[in-house]
């Protein structure tokens, strides 16, 4: 199994640094455009998740993400160094009551563009996986 890994200073403008390691992998694996998309929006959701909310955009806190890849899934692991949350009480955004709250709807997307998606560490671990075919 291949695994590549980069941190990140909890800093929104590094997001760009996410994406270009997204396109890589996408060079790298040969990921085709659907579930580049897909992976492209659930990653870098996900990784504003663990900057905004995991590290309060303290810059001295870092942000993990890493990839590993075999014949038929693709998996993202975005790690934070917050307190964690409780991922398994979050509102559902569609309820009516909630259409018009602004948050919990990084991890809907998550769920929806991501074949698998866990939580570990109190939720400073979010594993994204994508099946590959």
């Amino acid at each position: 199994m291949n695994k590549i890994r980069i941190e990140i200073p909890s800093l929104t403008e590094n997001i760009r640094m996410i994406e270009s390691f997204i396109d890589n992998a996408k060079e790298k694996y040969h990921l085709n455009d659907d579930i580049y998309g897909n992976i492209m929006i659930a990653v870098t959701e996900a990784v504003i998740n663990a900057i905004k909310h995991g590290n309060h955009n303290d810059s001295s806190k870092n942000v993990a993400l890493s990839l590993s890849f075999n014949d038929s899934v693709i998996k993202f692991r975005v790690e934070d160094e917050g307190q964690g949350f409780e991922y398994d009480k979050l509102p559902d955004p569609t309820a009516p009551e909630n259409i018009d709250k602004p948050g919990g709807r990084g991890i809907f997307l998550m769920k929806h563009l991501a074949d698998e998606v866990s939580f570990a560490e109190k939720g400073r671990i979010v594993d994204l996986s994508f099946y590959m075919n």
